[in-house]
């Protein structure tokens, strides 16, 4: 996205071509970038100079709840009007948390789903500063309200409820935006209507830590495993899974490289399996562990005692409802398990019995996880719907029979 606001061809190395991510450049490509591959299968994005085409239709951004609140701002900033749709999983997700800021700078946003959803529907431009409390922990919505701020007139301040990723933030940071961080508060100096003067640059994506995550977690509960991955994003706003496993008995080594990429502190992690002990995850470092509750639940199948996820009713509203599905599928594969309203307490460790009937529910991380703990059977389980899968990490199958996991 901020290569396309700049003007000039920058340059994206280890762009992953997930479903997400190549949703995000087509749709970048609709409204006037032009991107191509070189034979380095190093990304090229042509920037428009900060001057967005009304498109000729809805921008279909698939299942990417990310792209659609980010983007938003953006658009939320430019003349014209600009629609976003998904599939059926994004369109039932609740949009009303970013329609509330925008709308309070000056934009028109119409949500023309059911239940204040997708279809979105933004009418931009002539945008002013705000102070905004974020009524949800939600670094999406902080995103948004910040993109927007880029072609505000004024500041606009952002105040968080408890500290959450802040890749944004460091991004703007890295592009000498003035962005100001004051505690909980993170303020922006907007461009006015005519946005940032962004120059093309290089850029580089470290790795993801919440796809790493499932091969963390696979050899956390097993006895003299070991599995070391390199070239990962350690930003401490999302390496929560870490401490959970330490907490849970796992042996964890980090080693932070000497230099950042692109303002994103890196290194490799080496996780040491053996005896788990159940944890309680709650309270403020939800938001930076929601990605990997799935897991955490996983855990607490393979761990002895009970383990307690609380204070997570964000999961009801993500790909899937993560809550009951994950409950769903742990039950049939014989694992004790309490749902909670805003979690689950899950009893270790599960005598596990394969199943033919689990389902992913069209949703990438709960058919991961599962296949973590799959793994763990006797025998062998079937997840159906799996090809959501390739909407975060297209290599989790190879990846899985590299590491010696057996799966058809």
């Amino acid at each position: 996205m901020m290569a396309a606001l700049a003007s000039g061809t920058s340059t994206i190395r280890n762009f992953l071509q997930s479903e997400d991510c190549v949703n995000t450049l087509r749709a970048m490509e609709a409204i006037g970038a032009r991107t191509f591959y070189d034979e380095d299968g190093l990304l090229h994005v042509q920037g428009t100079g900060g001057k967005f085409l009304e498109p000729a239709g809805a921008l279909n951004v698939g299942n990417s709840g990310t792209t659609i609140r980010l983007l938003a701002g953006i658009l939320a900033g430019q003349p014209g009007v600009f629609e976003m749709t998904g599939d059926d999983s994004l369109c039932s997700r609740p949009m009303s948390r970013i329609k509330d800021p925008l709308e309070k700078m000056g934009a028109k946003v119409e949500l023309t789903g059911e239940r204040g959803t997708a279809p979105i529907k933004i009418t931009g431009g002539n945008l002013k500063g705000i102070d905004y409390l974020l009524p949800v922990a939600s670094a999406q919505v902080k995103s948004c309200a910040l993109l927007a701020g880029l072609f505000a007139e004024g500041t606009t301040t952002i105040t968080e409820p408890v500290p959450m990723r802040d890749h944004t933030e460091r991004l703007f940071r890295m592009l000498d935006l003035p962005l100001t961080v004051n505690g909980n508060q993170i303020s922006l100096k907007g461009f006015g209507p005519k946005g940032p003067s962004l120059k093309a640059r290089p850029f580089i994506v470290p790795g993801d830590i919440s796809s790493a995550a499932f091969w963390l977690v696979a050899a956390a509960a097993k006895k003299k495993s070991a599995v070391t991955i390199k070239n990962i994003g350690l930003n401490p706003r999302r390496t929560a899974l870490l401490d959970v496993l330490k907490r849970a008995g796992a042996d964890v080594e980090v080693l932070l490289d000497e230099s950042s990429v692109d303002g994103e502190p890196v290194g490799e992690v080496k996780i040491s399996g053996g005896k788990l002990k159940a944890v309680e995850v709650k309270g403020a470092e939800i938001p930076n562990l929601i990605d990997e509750l799935p897991l955490v639940a996983v855990l607490g199948a393979l761990a002895h005692g009970v383990t307690e996820i609380k204070n997570a009713g964000e999961l009801r509203v993500k790909e899937s409802d993560r809550i009951a599905t994950m409950a769903a599928n742990l039950r049939l594969m014989g694992v004790e398990v309490e749902e909670l309203p805003d979690g689950m307490a899950i009893k270790g460790p599960a005598v596990l019995k394969p199943s033919s009937a689990l389902r992913s529910y069209g949703d990438h991380r709960i058919a991961m996880a599962m296949t973590v703990l799959a793994s763990y059977a006797s025998e062998p389980s079937v997840i159906n719907n799996v090809a959501c899968v390739a909407t975060s990490y297209p290599g989790f199958w190879s990846d899985f029979k590299l590491l010696g996991g057996n799966v058809e």
